[in-house]
């Protein structure tokens, strides 16, 4: 047995808080981030709705997301565009805006 382990098995976290007035929470997620058993936010959140009751989402497929970034960055560029021609109207007083139908 090491001599961190004969140390850790001394004194619990709470002990350890009381002594350096750091909370056992915090230290508890140190030993498991140090021990790779640290939970990821995403394993917490559906360990969480199980606990509830609640069903977890399904985790979608990959394209699908990226379909889902791609059509997001879309909109905010179609968002950005109408503003610009908005401002530049307000500005020059003239619609960039190109008019479709019959000349005359």
């Amino acid at each position: 047995m090491s001599i961190i382990s004969k140390v850790v098995a001394s004194i619990s976290y709470r002990g350890l808080e009381t002594k350096y007035g750091i909370p056992s929470r915090t230290i508890c997620d140190w030993v498991l981030d140090f021990q790779g058993r640290k939970p990821s936010w995403k394993d917490k959140k559906r360990r969480n709705l199980e606990i509830k009751g609640k069903n977890p989402e399904p985790e979608l497929p990959k394209d699908v997301k990226i379909l889902q970034a791609s059509l997001h960055k879309s909109q905010l560029k179609s968002e950005l565009l109408e503003e610009i021609l908005k401002l530049s109207e307000e500005h020059t007083g003239e619609d960039l805006r190109k008019k479709f139908g019959a000349k005359r």
